[in-house]
Parts: structure tokens; C-alpha cells; sequence
């Protein structure tokens, strides 16, 4: 049995392997506050946009990313990580018809209470 392998598949994995993980981790953590905040209706078309189930999953898992990287990162990666979450979860408050208890709402339980 022979395998083929795809070269820009390894060269994908090539290249991964090269990348420092702070990196690797800011950028997840973008990517995630980028889909939550247009879940949350923070971009261009929030009626169309806005998914609140689905940002409130994003939130928490930036959340966990975020407080549990925070040490491994630095302070300076992650200070506007943890501002940039805050401000989501706060956007998320102001997006719900009935808000979350303070302390309640997505990764506050990660965070502590946002308000």
C-alpha cells in the first residue's frame, strides 16, 4: 500500500510548524471575536447578521481561550485580547431582549462578572 502526499498540504504543515504560538493564538482569538461580533450585530447587516445563540458559543470559547492563554502569552497580547472580549460580552448584553444576570452572561463564568 503506497500513500500519495499532497505537497501543499505538507507544505501547509511545513509552514504551521514555523509559526510562534502566540501568534497562532492571538489570531484564533481574532478570528473568534471577529465571527462573535457579527453574530452579536456589530457589522454591517445585523438584522440579516444576528445570531445570538451562536455568539454566545463564540464568546465562550474565546473566553477559555483568553483566560486560559493569558499567562503563556504575555501581558501586552493579552490585555487587548481580554478588552476585546469584554467589550463582546458587553455587546452581547446590550443585543439581548432579556440580558443575562450579571455574572451570567457568556464566559463570565471564565472572566467574573461583566457589567
Amino acid at each position: 500500500m503506497s500513500f500519495a502526499y499532497d505537497d501543499s498540504a505538507s507544505s501547509a504543515t511545513r509552514d504551521i510548524s514555523e509559526v510562534p504560538a502566540v501568534e497562532l493564538i492571538t489570531t484564533t482569538a481574532v478570528h473568534l471575536m471577529s465571527a462573535a461580533a457579527i453574530k452579536t450585530g456589530l457589522a454591517d447587516d445585523p438584522e440579516n447578521q444576528i445570531d445570538l445563540d451562536e455568539a454566545r458559543k463564540l464568546i465562550i470559547a474565546l473566553a477559555g481561550l483568553v483566560t486560559s492563554a493569558s499567562p503563556e502569552i504575555g501581558d501586552q497580547h493579552a490585555r487587548s485580547l481580554r478588552d476585546g472580549l469584554r467589550s463582546l460580552q458587553l455587546a452581547f448584553r446590550e443585543a439581548s431582549s432579556i440580558p443575562d444576570a450579571v455574572g451570567q452572561g457568556p464566559g463570565e463564568k471564565l472572566t467574573g462578572p461583566v457589567n
